[in-house]
């Protein structure tokens, strides 16, 4: 809402033509204007500095939320990959007393055959090389031929079950054989998915500990934008006291040239739907401009007047509120009315209010004073026209 130099001028000049100024006070005011130019483009630059950082920390604050919010599912996954790791190890434990305990009973089955084999071997050996006691006894013994007939049968049953118990031994050997194999595969798989699942866990370490790091810089970049942040604020708590002083000095100066402010004059109409709040030159227009180089957004149009002259309402309206120096910062003594329909228009950098909030205003009616309340360079009034709190360009109401 600061005005540039063309309003402190337009109010200097205006105070030397009613009060018959000299040259010289209007120099040293000039001089004031462009100083307090100066450092109200320092305090933009800073401000804009401090949202910069403002908006900045804000981003490093959430990427390291979102940061820690990684973590902390890198670390479930963890806890749940641990949780894996240990339910297979005992899967591989299990796997591997079982695969013992099959090559132990593999181990006894294969003596249990050695020993069978080696004693049916001997009894062949004996019985049909060197010949079996048993055998001569059956052939040349007493008794009639069936009774041999009957003897030598019950030694061919010896001799078969021998045999098959052999045979029963080696089929129970290859059985337990295939079931090594078979618990010796599966044994191979468990250990493959242990080492996969060892593998994933360290994975899952090296990423946490890589986003931990990222945090860890982040924070300490943060750190120092924050610190950096604290000098920008300090610098512009001393620029806001530059600025005050300088236009402390030219209210002294406009004070010492006894300008005086005009009278209540007749209510200036516009070509549309309100009146003029004040009567003067527009010293800065509405919408984008550029003050020594600075770009910035004027919310509104800023009327050269003398400081105590009458502010009328634009249109008939409700008080909105209104608000004190301390309240609105800038805007210095501030006054809204609410017109109904979403439509709304304030009046800035006031004297002096001369109305209250919830009152029924009519359009004309004395509302305030102009003055320099706020950050201005001399007293105007700042006029804004809003649409559903929007602002607009208020020349194309008035």
């Amino acid at each position: 809402m600061s005005s540039v130099r063309p309003l402190v001028l337009a109010v200097f000049a205006f105070a030397a033509g009613f009060c018959l100024l000299a040259a010289p006070p209007v120099a040293r005011a000039e001089d004031l204007s462009s100083e307090l130019e100066s450092k109200e483009a320092q305090l933009e630059e800073t401000r804009h500095r401090k949202g910069v950082l403002t908006s900045t920390i804000s981003a490093d604050r959430r990427q390291v939320e979102r940061l820690g919010g990684a973590v902390a599912r890198v670390r479930a996954e963890e806890a749940a990959t641990r949780a894996r790791l240990a339910a297979t190890q005992r899967r591989l434990a299990g796997a591997s007393a079982e695969l013992e305990a099959a090559h132990d009973h593999l181990a006894r089955l294969r003596a249990h055959l050695r020993v069978a084999l080696a004693a049916l071997r001997e009894r062949l050996v004996s019985m049909y090389e060197q010949g079996s006691p048993e055998m001569l006894d059956v052939l040349i013994g007493e008794g009639d031929l069936e009774d041999i007939e009957a003897r030598a049968e019950y030694l061919d049953r010896i001799h078969a079950a021998d045999e098959a118990t052999a045979e029963r031994v080696r089929n129970l050997r290859d059985g337990v054989a295939l079931t090594v194999e078979r618990r010796a595969a599966v044994k191979g798989e468990i250990e493959a998915s242990r080492n996969a699942i060892a593998a994933e866990g360290q994975a899952l370490v090296a990423t946490r500990g890589e986003l931990q790091g990222r945090q860890a810089q982040l924070v300490d970049a943060r750190g120092a934008r924050e610190r950096t942040l604290a000098k920008v604020r300090a610098h512009e708590t001393e620029l806001d006291g530059d600025v005050e002083d300088i236009q402390g000095r030219i209210a002294e100066e406009l004070a010492a040239t006894g300008s005086m402010p005009l009278p209540p004059g007749a209510i200036k109409p516009g070509s549309g739907s309100m009146i003029w709040p004040v009567d003067g030159p527009i010293a800065s227009g509405f919408g984008a401009r550029t003050i020594e180089g600075h770009y910035e957004y004027h919310p509104g149009i800023d009327i050269a007047v003398p400081e105590g002259t009458p502010i009328r309402a634009a249109l008939a309206g409700t008080v909105a509120f209104t608000e004190s120096e301390a309240e609105s910062g800038g805007y210095g003594n501030y006054t809204c009315i609410d017109h109904g329909g979403g439509l709304s228009t304030c009046y800035a950098h006031q004297s002096a209010f001369a109305t209250s909030p919830g009152r029924q205003v009519l359009q004309g009616e004395v509302i305030g004073y102009s003055g320099c309340t706020g950050y201005c360079l001399g007293p105007h009034v700042h006029f804004e026209v809003r649409i559903n709190g929007e602002v607009t360009d208020p020349l194309s109401y008035l």
